[in-house]
């Protein structure tokens, strides 16, 4: 197929494609290359092919050795389990090399992986198997002590999917090993992919909400090659960069900021099968990684506190980048001042747009921003929310995106595309940010989530605002604030906090003090304290507010049931 006719090709059903306008605009810039994902990779692969790609607990392999991998499996895959290209296939797999084969063979195969995560359910994998056709699940064996094995038998069971193949365990009846897959494609038959053409979905990614079903985003292969490659180069990757990564690949975090530009830069990955922090600190001074490309503020903190850390060399690290959450201004100090790290800070979503604080900008800009994007063909607006009106230069509202690899609408979503995305294509993404023009150039803060909104009778109150200044109490090491029900307001704010070693707990009333101190409104005031060890964290490192409401209702309901009685 040629790349002429592959952009023309009338889109599937359920895509949003993107305007010829806009695509005719992203490929006069050079920003999209009229080539394939897969095409892409391949061809980085063979430029450094004797350079080392991965190493994991188990394996180092060169690029050669990787791809060699990843051709036998895509070859396999048609062999043994009879994909054909276009298709879509499940992932519950680990951080281990037969996961990062399975993904580039799925590619090299026409195949297009559905990024779910050893941590989904069966109902959520199945769910998103019919919303994507997926007929195939890639599994892991030995992943959270064999529990993945059942659920691959329940979904199969199900007729939920009609094919499993199984890495790092034997294969259970009607289900294939990925040693069989391998062994099968030895050979030099063409490669599937051949027949893809670049305007088509190359991989489908899930949104990074917490609650219900994640949203499908249809990432496509000239704009995703175009991701990872401004990724790569706002990072100064290079065929000598060591990437250091321990949370989940499968993820689109994992996927675009790491696997696919270390490809295309010829970069090598470490890859830390879980973020323990021994674990991770173990790697660090085994394999000198230059870069960490991205540590959850929450795994940041975890790391401050780790007692090891004191002896552990971590010289070698020249950019340690945070994301996922808004970092604390006291977190990005201490980091430097006690582990001698220059943080940098970045904003993705699977949806599309990366800002990146740049390596040489001020600590105001690198502790208290999330940078620029990272594109020139990125175009952000702030509107006030629920509107498609931008706010007053400097003030808060809802963060706006649109550019050459974020997407115009999530897959077979045609309703909420309609409140999701603006009439002129501009990704609504639900995030509460600030433009700062400075000096050095026009920045962002990303300061709340606009659902992240407590609803105390007709006042609202941002939780990340009371976050924060409930952070610079010095007892207080993270703090979450979330919504609990009442029957007379409708919600009110409960405080769940982390204290520093030794620290005497805080009530209601003290940290009530402590927030009328630094100007915050009376009716903004936690009405609820509950001290913990440590805050939940979602399959990707996030806070998990979800499980802290489900705590907060659980007691309340425990509480009303006692006073019954």
């Amino acid at each position: 197929m040629s790349v002429n006719a592959a952009a023309a090709a009338p889109p599937e059903d359920g895509l949003v494609p993107y305007d010829d306008e806009s695509a005719e605009r992203y490929r006069r810039k050079g920003w999209w290359s009229g080539r394939t994902l897969p095409g892409e990779l391949e061809r980085a692969a063979d430029l450094h092919a004797d350079r080392q790609a991965l190493i994991t607990p188990e394996v180092s392999w060169t690029y050669r050795q990787l791809f060699g991998n990843a051709r036998a499996f895509a070859r396999g895959l048609v062999a043994t389990v009879g994909v054909r290209p276009g298709e879509a296939a499940m992932f519950q797999m680990g951080n281990v090399a037969e996961t990062v084969v399975t993904y580039l063979g799925c590619l090299l195969a026409g195949v297009r992986p559905v990024c779910t995560l050893p941590q989904h359910g069966a109902r959520e994998v199945g769910l998103l198997a019919r919303h994507t056709g997926a007929r195939v699940l890639f599994t892991q064996g030995d992943f959270g002590g064999g529990r993945l094995l059942g659920q691959a038998e329940e979904l199969l069971a199900q007729a939920a999917v009609d094919k499993v193949v199984i890495a790092r365990s034997a294969a259970f009846e009607g289900a294939t090993g990925y040693a069989e897959v391998l062994a099968a494609g030895r050979g030099d038959a063409p490669l599937p992919y051949l027949d893809v053409g670049p305007g088509g979905i190359a991989v489908f990614q899930l949104s990074g909400g917490t609650t219900g079903l994640p949203k499908v985003a249809p990432r496509l292969h000239e704009e995703y090659v175009y991701n990872s490659l401004a990724w790569a180069r706002a990072m100064r990757y290079a065929p000598e960069t060591r990437l250091l990564y321990p949370l989940p690949i499968m993820h689109n975090a994992g996927i675009s900021l790491v696997i696919q530009p270390a490809v295309l830069a010829g970069a090598r990955v470490i890859l830390a099968p879980t973020p323990a922090i021994p674990d991770l600190l173990a790697a660090v001074e085994q394999h000198r990684p230059d870069v960490l490309p991205l540590m959850p503020p929450a795994l940041a903190i975890r790391l401050l506190a780790a007692p090891q850390v004191r002896d552990a060399d971590l010289s070698s690290v020249r950019d340690f980048v945070v994301g996922g959450q808004k970092l604390p201004g006291e977190v990005a100090e201490r980091l430097r001042d006690e582990l001698g790290i220059q943080v940098r800070q970045m904003f993705g979503m699977a949806e599309g747009m990366f800002l990146l604080t740049p390596a040489g900008a001020t600590e105001a800009v690198r502790h208290h921003t999330v940078g620029a994007p990272i594109s020139p063909g990125d175009e952000v607006r702030i509107l006030v929310p629920g509107t498609e009106t931008e706010v007053a230069e400097g003030e808060l509202g809802e963060l706006a995106a649109r550019g050459p690899y974020t997407i115009r609408g999530y897959y077979r979503a045609e309703a909420h595309n309609r409140s999701a995305f603006t009439r002129d294509g501009f990704y609504r993404t639900g995030d509460l940010a600030r433009r700062h023009v400075t000096p050095e150039g026009t920045f962002y803060s990303i300061e709340g989530r606009i659902k992240d909104v407590i609803n105390r009778g007709v006042e609202k109150i941002h939780a990340e605002e009371v976050e924060e200044l409930i952070g610079e109490h010095p007892d207080v090491r993270t703090v979450a604030l979330v919504a609990m029900p009442d029957p007379v307001l409708g919600e009110k704010g409960c405080a769940y906090l982390v204290l520093e070693p030794g620290a005497e707990p805080l009530t209601v009333a003290s940290l009530g003090e402590h927030l009328l101190s630094l100007g915050l409104a009376r009716y903004k005031l936690p009405e609820r304290v509950e001290i913990v060890d440590a805050l939940p964290l979602t399959n990707v490192g996030k806070v998990s507010k979800r499980r802290l409401r489900e705590d907060i209702e659980h007691k309340l309901a425990v509480e009303a049931a006692g006073e019954e009685r």
